[in-house]
């Protein structure tokens, strides 16, 4: 069932088994836009199912904010232009050559390119593995894109963050709203435990104070939704352990 954030825009709530991260539906007056795009067919069209009892058209566009599975691989069952980084376009293109039979993924685990928590949820969301289709987004850009959707604008911003190479927030001035996928975590690939890079937080603390938003919506969680004031400090906090952190290590 969908969910209010804002006047305009609406999301599905994001859910823990499989890893369903949250979707967003906004609505201009002429375009809708749809930020990320499930983890699986089965994801997507549960997503549109929710638009339809509403009386709500199918997206026009989808954005999606990183390449984690959980944010992508619902793509081949949308109509939509896609639209997403470069980097998680590439990210995509190498991940359509991957095989999912028993070995393959083992052997991803083994060599670090998959971590088992995506692995686990990965065979729950699919019981057949054969079923995924991994799709490349129709326009791949580079720096910031804003879409104007009809009385509202929707700006895919690209952040520093530690989580993927190639994130986007997506941001609605209009209704003073951050969209951000799973930007402010930590990257759970490069080390044991997950942990964020001091620098690229810090450049994200900034770019983010400079954006004048009322209200945030996350990739998994809840409350789905939170302050500005409430975001910020939370990352502050996040960027002095990491402080405290490397001065112990040194």
């Amino acid at each position: 069932m969908l969910r209010q954030l804002t006047e305009h825009i609406k999301y599905l709530p994001a859910c823990e088994r499989g890893d369903r991260p949250a979707l967003a539906y906004i609505a201009g007056r002429n375009r809708a836009l749809m930020v990320d795009a499930g983890n699986s067919p089965a994801h997507a069209r549960l997503f549109l199912q929710a638009l339809e009892r509403q009386g709500l058209p199918a997206p026009d566009y989808i954005a999606l904010t990183h390449w984690h599975w959980d944010h992508c691989f619902g793509l081949a069952a949308l109509e939509g232009t896609s639209l997403c980084s470069a980097e998680t376009n590439a990210k995509l293109a190498e991940m359509a050559r991957w095989q999912w039979d028993d070995a393959s993924m083992a052997q991803r685990l083994r060599d670090g390119t998959e971590i088992a928590f995506c692995d686990q949820n990965i065979r729950l969301e699919y019981p057949d593995r054969g079923q995924i289709a991994v799709r490349t987004a129709d326009i791949a850009f580079s720096g910031a894109l804003c879409l104007n959707l009809g009385g509202l604008t929707a700006q895919l911003l690209p952040l520093p963050n530690s989580h993927a190479a190639g994130s986007l927030a997506v941001f609605v001035p209009e209704e003073q709203a951050l969209i951000l996928g799973d930007i402010i975590c930590e990257d759970y690939y490069s080390g044991n435990p997950p942990a964020h890079d001091p620098a690229k937080l810090a450049g994200m603390i900034e770019a983010l104070e400079a954006l004048d938003f009322e209200i945030a919506l996350y990739g998994h969680g809840e409350p789905a939704t939170d302050s500005k004031e409430a975001l910020m400090g939370y990352l502050r906090e996040v960027l002095a352990a990491c402080g405290a952190q490397e001065k112990e290590r040194d």
